[in-house]
């Protein structure tokens, strides 16, 4: 009589471990392959960066983490890199628009794996890591120093520091203690007031604080999910751990993702972008000055004397291919800002590039209705989704975050 309901446990047992199993029997093969590709495992190895020959150079990598939290570099002794990019919040703000010497219009970007990226900022204004760190540095609305002042700055804090790495400093003694292309009339007019050498000896010099920050930034990675451990597993074939599996939700959230919601077509591979630019009718925010995205800075990328092509460059011209062969006009760059990584993205509202959205369930909601963009034409169209799958796949993008 007892071997009855013994018997009927041990089935029960082994219905149970039959289904965890096939618990990826709800994924194609096809979807196995995509979800694979989104894995960090799949994340190839950091290129070198031919424009920086200090790029991996730990001594240059140590003075950059020492700038990029020292608030010495700003005019007021107030603002860092890290002022924004705070490192216990993924190097971002939590706020809808940086704050630095003023408010800046622009939402602070998350810096793990900023490295890959070809162009930067929202509206990809720079295209390299060390030439973006040097824009905020003279940027009115966040650090708002001068290239003499930091100059002056590095020789008496910094200086057998910085020429046991780069080079002897240029001669400072007969230079303005604040001069430079930006800042007040006065300053700007002692810079145009230096000599041709003068200012080549500095913008070499302020170059190389760049090169040191991007050499630091380099080591910032992102670290693996709830969604690599499940995805890992997934691809070896084997049951995740009981920690590490997604629920039936999250399941869902992810098929949609990857298939009826269009979600990967933009946010791809191990880092959940493409690094391309889109208009997705992200509605402006009252107040700010018009910002028309990528079409505005076209020019300003190619005349950047720090850009891939300027004589500040480490390397031959082979490596300034993104620059040369970038889409210079289309119709498309109109209002489009660069697609973000999602990675750890439930940690970080609000969201888009100027913190229109305050929680991950209205980016579904504008995602699923797809309104008009108030210039030029976004790229998204309306998609149906019940309140279920926008829940579910909220659900699946907290999996990146954990």
């Amino acid at each position: 009589m007892a071997r009855g309901p013994l018997s009927k446990l041990t089935a029960a047992a082994a219905l149970v471990a039959m289904l965890a199993g096939c618990s990826d029997a709800d994924f194609t093969d096809t979807e196995k392959r995509t979800i694979a590709s989104m894995s960090l495992s799949a994340l190839a190895p950091l290129p070198p960066d031919p424009t920086n020959r200090f790029a991996d150079d730990p001594g240059a990598a140590a003075l950059g983490a020492t700038l990029f939290f020292d608030t010495g570099m700003s005019r007021d002794g107030n603002v860092a890199c890290g002022t924004c990019h705070k490192i216990d919040r993924q190097f971002q703000d939590d706020l809808p628009r940086g704050k630095g010497v003023g408010e800046t219009n622009r939402r602070t970007m998350p810096l793990a794996g900023v490295a890959r990226d070809p162009f930067f900022f929202w509206d990809g204004r720079r295209d390299s890591l060390w030439s973006q760190a040097l824009t905020p540095l003279e940027n009115p609305l966040e650090h708002a120093g001068t290239r003499t002042a930091y100059a002056h700055y590095i020789k008496r804090r910094f200086g057998e520091r910085y020429e046991r790495i780069f080079r002897p400093l240029p001669d400072l003694s007969n230079l303005p203690a604040s001069a430079g292309p930006f800042g007040t009339p006065a300053e700007q007019a002692a810079w145009a007031g230096m000599t041709d050498a003068q200012r080549d000896g500095i913008d070499r010099l302020y170059s190389d604080i760049g090169k040191a920050i991007a050499a630091f930034e380099r080591s910032l990675v992102h670290g693996k999910t709830r969604f690599d451990r499940f995805t890992d597993a997934l691809a070896q074939g084997r049951q995740p751990s009981a920690g590490d599996d997604l629920t039936s939700e999250e399941r869902q959230g992810l098929r949609l993702f990857i298939g009826k919601a269009n979600c990967s077509t933009c946010h791809t591979g191990p880092r959940f972008t493409d690094n391309h630019f889109h208009n997705t009718g992200v509605p402006p925010v009252s107040g700010l000055f018009e910002d028309r995205g990528r079409v505005a800075v076209l020019a300003e990328v190619q005349a950047d004397p720090f850009n891939c092509l300027g004589k500040f460059r480490d390397g031959g011209e082979e490596a300034c291919g993104e620059l040369r062969f970038m889409q210079k006009s289309s119709p498309e760059l109109v209002r489009a800002y660069k697609t973000p990584s999602l990675r750890g993205v439930a940690e970080r509202p609000p969201y888009m590039h100027a913190g229109q959205f305050v929680s991950l369930e209205q980016v579904v909601s504008h995602y699923a209705t797809a309104p008009k963009a108030i210039e030029g034409e976004t790229e998204i169209h309306p998609v149906a989704l019940s309140d279920r799958e926008k829940a579910a796949l909220v659900a699946f993008l907290k999996t990146l975050s954990e």
